[in-house]
């Protein structure tokens, strides 16, 4: 199984959070699931179980901006 890399930033206003998390796509699934549904809650179309890593990436975008109301960056890597 491929494992991934994935960083979130997060813009308030007055600060900036980073966040690193590691593993396979299904681990990542698992590990962000809560936040998949805050934002599916505020915004019907964001898909809780993604099967891409670019779904996953996309989605949890999405879902960190319902959640924090605020730009958010997602990236990843493949180690």
């Amino acid at each position: 199984m491929k494992k991934f890399k994935v960083t979130e930033t997060i813009y308030y206003m007055n600060r900036t959070k980073t966040y690193t998390h590691e593993g396979t796509l299904e681990d990542l699934i698992k590990y962000s699931k809560y936040t998949f549904e805050i934002g599916q809650s505020y915004n019907p179309k964001i898909n809780t179980n993604p099967k891409t890593i670019k779904g996953y990436i996309s989605n949890l975008k999405k879902s960190l901006e319902e959640k924090h109301c605020c730009p958010v960056e997602v990236s990843y890597i493949e180690i």
